[in-house]
């Protein structure tokens, strides 16, 4: 079994099917408030990534495929590749979206096998989802929510909060996925992109979150699930929220993450610039090889960024 030293092993897969997406978030492209993200390659065929993975599921017997973007609900065979996904034995098969378009998916992708969405949503109120998206029509992405959940399809919120951007939607965020009974996960920025060199001015810390939370509601710390991204409290009404504390409290040390992008090309970690392109003609023995390099660049401590944008190497 493929590890290293420290005991890290790769479990989780995530997949970023294009580099296109329909919103324009300022963390995650390269800044500019014009800037629409359409890559026109071509995509890449379910079938494409569906025998990357089977090898990769052989060599790893991987627990959870996470398919991501850009914005995956652009990917024209999504519903193919995750009935594909299922049909090679993947335990668990999940999603990140931005939402935008998930209430006229959902049904097609429940149908398919999909079992469970990080909808990441950054602001409750329609001016500040703007400031944050560059895009109108909050409401297409509560009622993508709506929708998936009344399928049964498992749902978590994502924000990222950022100093002098939307740290006043901490408690709405809060007050929104307790009524939904649904988790929410606040993200500390990610020193990626265009931020690689000046995250820090936009860090709004978990100490900073906890503050806010604490303004309306009592909680308590749960124990951290190994290998896990976030950091979990319950409040007395055991409702939960999570933070994602990259930079306060980082989770290096047992990560168990690979990322594979739209061309094929693998990725230990986020804070590598050096993709290690996999082909399907790929012995086993030089899969290995490549799978221990990109093991390789896992960090010990602490994410270092990288000046790849998140819409580059997948959200």
């Amino acid at each position: 079994m493929l590890n290293d030293p420290y005991g890290r092993k790769f479990k989780t897969l995530r997949v970023s099917l294009l580099n296109t997406c329909n919103l324009n978030c300022f963390y995650c492209t390269m800044g500019s408030e014009e800037e629409i993200n359409y890559d026109h390659r071509p995509q890449k065929p379910a079938a494409f990534f569906a025998q990357l993975i089977s090898r990769l599921h052989h060599q790893l017997d991987l627990e959870t495929i996470r398919l991501t973007g850009g914005e995956p609900l652009l990917y024209r065979e999504l519903p193919e590749l995750i009935r594909s996904l299922n049909e090679i034995g993947i335990p668990k098969i999940s999603m990140t979206s931005n939402g935008y378009l998930l209430a006229r998916q959902a049904a097609a992708l429940k149908a398919a096998g999909l079992q469970a969405i990080n909808v990441s949503l950054d602001a409750v109120d329609e001016l500040s989802f703007y400031k944050m998206a560059k895009r109108k029509h909050l409401d297409r992405v509560l009622n993508g929510i709506e929708t998936a959940l009344d399928l049964g399809i498992e749902i978590k919120l994502n924000a990222v909060i950022m100093k002098g951007m939307n740290e006043e939607q901490v408690i709405p965020l809060v007050d929104y996925a307790f009524g939904k009974n649904i988790p929410v996960r606040f993200l500390e920025v990610m020193s990626m992109g265009h931020l690689h060199h000046e995250s820090d001015k936009y860090l709004f810390s978990q100490q900073q979150l906890l503050d806010q939370v604490a303004t309306k509601y009592n909680f308590k710390r749960l124990p951290r699930k190994a290998s896990a991204t976030a950091n979990y409290w319950q409040t007395a009404d055991g409702n939960t929220f999570g933070i994602i504390a990259n930079n306060s409290e980082p989770f290096c040390s047992d990560c168990s993450r690979l990322r594979l992008d739209a061309e094929g090309n693998m990725y230990g970690c986020l804070s590598s610039n050096h993709p290690i392109a996999l082909d399907a003609e790929d012995s086993d023995y030089l899969l290995q090889e490549k799978l221990q390099q990109a093991m390789s660049q896992k960090q010990l401590h602490h994410f270092i960024g990288s000046e790849l944008s998140m819409l580059q190497i997948g959200g």
